[in-house]
């Protein structure tokens, strides 16, 4: 199975002559951050570890694989097999200097191939910890299902912390590869109604998005029983987002009532399935037209500050933030005229 080679990088197994190199990234704090090794890292042991290791993935063993770019080792990969050889665990770390360069997402994307498609694995695990939103990330747009928490299950560094889990099935992988991922010849903003409530509610984000993001459950129950604001009932108006008519999305605003002044973006989704194509922004400017043609002015919303938030994103459409903040959330404005 190894070596694999990608675009830019090529991944084999480690050999002792790499432990300097690898130890001296599992040594950098902001590296070693969201990782169970013990600190410091003993350069010799590791040596002795990869002389004594497979040359790849083996029943029952677990391998570290170097990933090796421009003739240097700029990460590794680890690989577990269970006795059977139908399931895998997988982790891996990169040297700070070379990570947001999309390094990881293709190497670890090879090495998910090529044991679903080349070793014939049914399955495929990793776990993380629940802080690490770019790990997440990367595991969500390779096709990875978050499954659930485990509290206090890895003891790191005399610490018992939590660990998230996320799998990936054969079967599942292969629908991942076969989704739409160009721009869409048309976008559109279709009534919610009976005929297509559940399509809605079964829309979904990636799990590490909904820290920023409700699911489509909670806001039918804020659609179903809205708040009030100085004794008036937000009006809702849900609508989905159809993909060249495939459902992509939600998208829910607050009318404007006499103490609300301004139309609300109160809840915009786009499908995990859908990410990355343009959607959202098409979608919003299919709400901003509506709301020119009733001679509106103005487009409120507002988001969650954190890694991994939607602020670059409105920022991009040209939100601007107001300098308020309501129940926590950064308010911003986008201007219609």
């Amino acid at each position: 199975m190894l070596p694999i080679r990608t675009a830019r990088s090529t991944l084999r197994a480690c050999t002792p002559d790499d432990a300097p190199a690898v130890a001296a990234y599992h040594d950098d704090p902001g590296v070693a951050r969201f990782q169970d090794w013990p600190l410091p890292v003993d350069a010799a042991a590791m040596r002795q570890h990869f002389a004594a290791q497979p040359r790849g993935p083996e029943p029952g063993r677990w391998v570290q694989i170097a990933v090796e770019h421009d003739g240097e080792v700029v990460g590794d990969l680890a690989v577990g097999l269970d006795a059977a050889g139908h399931q895998a665990g997988i982790g891996y770390s990169f040297r700070a200097d070379r990570q947001g360069r999309g390094l990881a997402r293709e190497a670890v994307s090879a090495l998910v191939d090529a044991l679903l498609d080349g070793r014939g694995v049914h399955r495929i695990t990793a776990t993380l910890d629940p802080d690490n939103v770019r790990s997440a990330h990367l595991l969500e747009q390779l096709g990875f299902r978050y499954e659930g928490r485990s509290p206090s299950a890895a003891l790191v560094r005399g610490a018992w912390l939590d660990d998230d889990r996320y799998a990936l099935l054969a079967a599942d992988r292969d629908a991942w590869r076969a989704r739409p991922t160009g721009r869409p010849d048309d976008v559109a903003l279709v009534p919610v109604d009976a005929s297509n409530t559940r399509t809605v509610w079964r829309l979904a984000t990636h799990r590490s998005q909904e820290r920023f993001v409700a699911t489509t459950a909670v806001s039918f129950a804020d659609a179903l029983f809205p708040e009030s604001v100085d004794g008036v009932p937000l009006v809702p108006w849900l609508r989905m987002i159809t993909a060249d008519g495939e459902p992509a999305g939600f998208l829910m605003l607050a009318e404007v009532t006499s103490t609300v002044p301004d139309p609300y973006l109160w809840r915009p989704l786009v499908d995990r399935r859908h990410q990355r194509r343009g959607i959202g922004a098409r979608a919003i400017g299919l709400l901003a037209g509506r709301l020119r043609e009733q001679g509106r002015t103005r487009l409120v919303t507002s988001w969650v500050e954190g890694p991994g938030g939607p602020e670059p994103f409105y920022r991009r459409l040209g939100f601007v933030p107001t300098g308020e903040v309501d129940d926590g959330e950064t308010v911003a404005a986008l201007r219609l005229s």
